[in-house]
């Protein structure tokens, strides 16, 4: 049996830059972080005792003969790019729901890979994972995703991904100074603001059909990417700074598509800034999902009583990309995570 751990992630600067239609002819970039928020891949080989050759378990259970049969497009797809045609048994459980704007389908699916290459004996790079992933959601699934996600998913850390229009993505690893990392998520919080983006999708199609329009938009998002990496490589951090420029972003994301906000988000950002926020943004597509702040220590307890009616979510970082549990303590995940480094060898 395999067990994987994907991370999921926030992105500061430069979301919607990394969709296919736009990097390919102006070339984008984005800015994100792994976050110690999980997606938990378990695969294994079915008995052939069972009568069904393939059960896949996620928020739903599906039992199918034949890989066409399946109705998860990326188990199906994964299972169909690795050309698995023994019974296979798959289940995940996760530490967020989907559909929250933190990459969670991107997640799954290089977890399933890294799961699914290992139960085949297979080494597989980061790069490699972040690849195969994209091909699935963006070629064979028709998704109108970018890449930033499976790429975060795959590194984990702090990243600045650059998107070229021939397709190579070049991947910067950024360290901040000192105490830089626990200074940055120290200003960081994260509130769920209570709805799943049922509609990302939709957002998405939205902002691909405008695109022609929003080229200048776009590259003013685009921009605002190395700007942030050197807010981050300051010597002395300053979370105004961290606020200040997303808010700009968050300004000109709303520009994309009329659905990415509602009256309902504008009021739980608008409490956020009257107590002392400095900035912040829907993360993932919007629509929905969970609301990024940046503010300085001492303002979190005002900000928590003003948006009390939301859960806050504290988050830390996370360094590592997608990993395989030790599975002899792969059932005591909650209580201790024990990660070695496998190179898998099958007789």
């Amino acid at each position: 049996m395999i067990g994987v751990r994907t991370p999921f992630r926030v992105s500061f600067a430069g979301g919607g830059t990394d969709i296919p239609n736009f990097y390919r002819e102006n070339e984008g970039s984005v800015l994100n972080t792994a976050i110690n928020k999980y997606l938990y891949v378990t695969v294994k080989k079915h008995s052939e005792i069972f009568e069904e050759k393939y059960r896949i378990c996620y928020s739903k259970t599906e039992q199918t003969n034949t890989i066409d049969e399946i109705e998860n497009g990326i188990a199906r797809e994964c299972l169909r790019l690795l050309n698995i045609n023994y019974p296979v048994y798959i289940s995940t459980v996760s530490d967020i729901p989907s559909s929250t704007g933190l990459g969670s389908s991107s997640s799954f699916a290089v977890g399933l890979l890294y799961a699914l290459h290992t139960l085949n004996g297979e080494s597989v790079s980061a790069g490699q994972l972040a690849e195969e992933a994209s091909e699935i959601e963006i070629n064979c699934l028709n998704h109108p995703i970018g890449k930033q996600d499976q790429y975060a998913a795959s590194y984990g850390g702090l990243n600045c991904f650059k998107f070229r229009k021939n397709d190579v993505v070049e991947i910067e690893h950024i360290i901040p100074p000192d105490n830089g990392i626990e200074n940055i998520f120290n200003s960081l919080m994260l509130f769920w603001t209570g709805f799943r983006k049922e509609s990302s999708h939709k957002i998405l199609k939205e902002q691909n059909n405008l695109l022609n329009t929003k080229i200048d938009t776009l590259n003013s998002i685009n921009a605002m990417v190395d700007e942030c990496k050197s807010i981050f490589l300051k010597k002395e951090f300053n979370p105004k700074d961290l606020g200040e420029i997303l808010h700009r972003g968050w300004i000109k994301k709303k520009m994309l598509a009329k659905s990415i906000t509602n009256e309902q988000l504008n009021s739980y950002y608008d409490l956020a800034l009257s107590k002392g926020a400095y900035g912040g943004k829907i993360a993932g597509a919007g629509g929905g999902g969970f609301l990024l702040l940046a503010c300085d220590q001492d303002k979190k307890e005002n900000i928590k009583k003003i948006l009390s009616n939301l859960l806050h979510l504290p988050i830390s970082y996370e360094p590592r990309g997608s990993r395989i549990l030790n599975q002899l303590n792969y059932y005591n995940q909650f209580l201790k995570y024990e990660i070695i480094e496998v190179i898998p060898v099958f007789s």
